[in-house]
């Protein structure tokens, strides 16, 4: 049976051939371990073969999975990828280092609210939806740069950059327009300079098309499955 040390170990190889087959420091690409279904024990296991990011989906999983690895484990950060409901940003914010999944300025608004009751400022990435299909959370290529300067007047957020979801392919170079359409407008929102707003992070590609996304700039990979063996 395949540990979870070498589903680790192998994904971090693939990271590092995709990386460097188009010259890139595989030293710059952060694995976020998605822990959805993932028990403490897992978690723990995870942690210990050398993950250093957690990923959860939803909030009130991480909160009582937070309470119970703060305590023992330092040192690892807390990513929420999953969709964020405005109800629960007061929770979110004490929790996560990182929220993967801002895709409406009504949410913005209260993260950024909530951020300034707890006198802290939250790291936020755009969630966008590339491939325009009705399933996906996330807002319209086109509508980013618009509401990225809407956004960047709030001053309890950061936007560290963005994410995208790509559709389920059988073949994974059919996802790598997706990718590549992020990664260019990552680069054209870099160029504007807007205040408060940077483009650190580009959060796309999952258990079954990573290394495509790795190819295609991604220095942010979350995967779940590829780790753990959850479905």
């Amino acid at each position: 049976m395949e540990t979870i040390k070498n589903n680790l170990e192998k994904i971090n190889e693939k990271i590092k051939k995709a990386a460097l087959k188009v010259n890139r420091n595989p030293e710059d690409i952060k694995l976020v371990a998605v822990t959805k279904t993932a028990t403490i024990e897992q978690i723990k296991e995870a942690i210990s073969a050398g993950v250093k990011i957690i990923g959860e989906n939803k909030v009130q999983e991480a909160k009582e999975k937070y309470q119970v690895l703060s305590a023992d484990i330092a040192d690892i950060g807390w990513h929420l990828v999953g969709h964020l409901q405005t109800n629960k940003v007061k929770y979110a914010i004490e929790i996560f280092d990182l929220i993967h999944s801002v895709d409406s300025i009504k949410l913005a608004e209260e993260i950024d609210k909530r951020s300034l009751q707890f006198g802290m400022v939250t790291n936020i990435l755009v969630e966008v939806n590339v491939s325009g299909e009705e399933t996906k959370y996330g807002i319209k290529p086109e509508e980013v740069e618009p509401f990225l300067k809407e956004i960047s007047e709030f001053s309890r957020i950061k936007v560290r950059g963005l994410m995208t979801i790509a559709p389920i392919a059988e073949d994974k170079e059919e996802v790598r327009p997706y990718f590549r359409k992020l990664r260019e407008l990552s680069e054209k929102i870099e160029n504007k300079n807007i205040k408060n707003v940077k483009m650190d992070y580009l959060s796309m590609g999952m258990t079954e098309d990573f290394e495509v996304a790795v190819e295609e700039g991604a220095n942010m990979v979350r995967i779940g499955r590829g780790i753990f063996g959850f479905h």
